[in-house]
């Protein structure tokens, strides 16, 4: 499951032209800590992650690989 979230963070971040840290400061995070997601170095809280579904446009269950549906 964490590769899936890093590679679909990875995804959707590039598909809706956004930056590390323009995804950071949506989320109220440090582009640091983005980064930590991508590379699955660090795991994201759920309060974190419900805001970069939200910034993204998707479902959890997408971006944590649970369905192919955005």
């Amino acid at each position: 499951m964490k590769d899936i979230l890093a590679k679909r963070l990875k995804e959707c971040r590039k598909e809706k032209g956004l930056t590390q840290w323009e995804v950071a400061v949506y989320c109220d995070i440090t582009e640091k800590t983005y980064q930590n997601y991508e590379l699955m170095t660090r795991e994201p809280k759920l309060e974190i992650l419900i805001k970069i579904a939200d910034c993204f446009g998707v479902s959890l269950d997408y971006l944590v690989g649970r369905t192919d549906k955005k």
